[in-house]
């Protein structure tokens, strides 16, 4: 395995025409293929972004087929990438919800990984008039996902898993290295809270983070943070975009991350385990 490979975190302001967006998407991907990325990390909900969460089930796909999977496999294909896809809605168990899925597609075109996201943000935002109820849309997912890559083993997570650090736990005792995070954190707490969660999820599990983020103002009214960034083990911001569409790339280098982890192995100190 080499030591070092070049990663990369898409951030988008994501808006309600499909077509847009996944043109958008391509061409983010590949100006960041072209400046050595291995791998790509797509922010949540980067095909789609209604007016309101419900309209998620008007582009759900079944698993395993439909044109935003389509999409996905071939943009992996064609530019020689691994993509995490940041999530797209699938067919829920009950008729009536989605699941937020985030599929992972290796440089040959093929899914490798599937994370439903498992933490709904079912929130009022303090002193705002700002509420947010994705439950009444999504379905929970319940399972962590961990995988094998060419760059090493990686934990996946979305959004408003961030806040739950007994997920990240869960995922470092499967042997995460990298953990991709695709967000859509709203402006009023990616302001307080995004990059010292961030910060915080990497120095605790001595781990890349991948953060790829919507960030700007949407069709919908909604805004969001933005901020995308890459974090490496000892909390050191790599690279960050602040707002608006780009991308940042960094390289993840293995021999610092089994440094960090023989000299500083905070992770073997731990004295008290999560529940599997």
């Amino acid at each position: 395995m080499k030591e070092k490979h070049k990663i990369a975190a898409i951030q988008m302001a994501t808006g309600p025409n499909v077509s847009a967006n996944l043109f958008e998407v391509e061409r983010l991907t590949r100006e960041a293929v072209e400046e050595g990325a291995e791998l790509v990390v797509l922010p949540e909900n980067f095909a789609f972004m209604g007016q309101e969460d419900r309209d998620q089930l008007e582009i759900r796909e079944a698993d395993g087929d439909g044109p935003l999977q389509a999409f996905l496999s071939r943009l992996s294909r064609q530019l020689g990438v691994w993509v995490v896809g940041g999530t797209i809605p699938l067919q829920a168990k009950t008729p009536d919800r989605v699941r937020a899925a985030c599929l992972v597609f290796d440089d040959r075109g093929e899914r490798v990984a599937r994370y439903d996201k498992i933490h709904l943000f079912d929130v009022n935002l303090p002193g705002l008039d700002e509420r947010y109820h994705e439950s009444a849309v999504i379905e929970p997912g319940t399972e962590p996902v961990v995988i094998d890559t060419p760059f090493g083993r990686l934990g996946l997570v979305v959004c408003y898993d961030l806040r739950f650090p007994e997920l990240f736990r869960r995922l470092l005792d499967e042997g995460a290295e990298i953990l991709a995070v695709p967000s859509a954190f709203t402006a009023v707490t990616g302001k307080a809270h995004w990059e010292p969660l961030m910060r915080a999820r990497a120095i605790e599990n001595l781990a890349y983070v991948v953060a790829a983020a919507q960030g700007g103002f949407h069709v919908n009214g909604r805004e969001t943070h933005g901020h995308s960034l890459i974090v490496d083990p000892w909390g050191t911001i790599l690279a960050q975009v602040p707002r608006g569409t780009g991308f940042v790339c960094a390289s993840i280098d293995r021999e610092f991350l089994d440094s960090v982890r023989r000299s500083f192995p905070t992770i073997h100190h731990r004295r008290l385990k999560c529940n599997a």
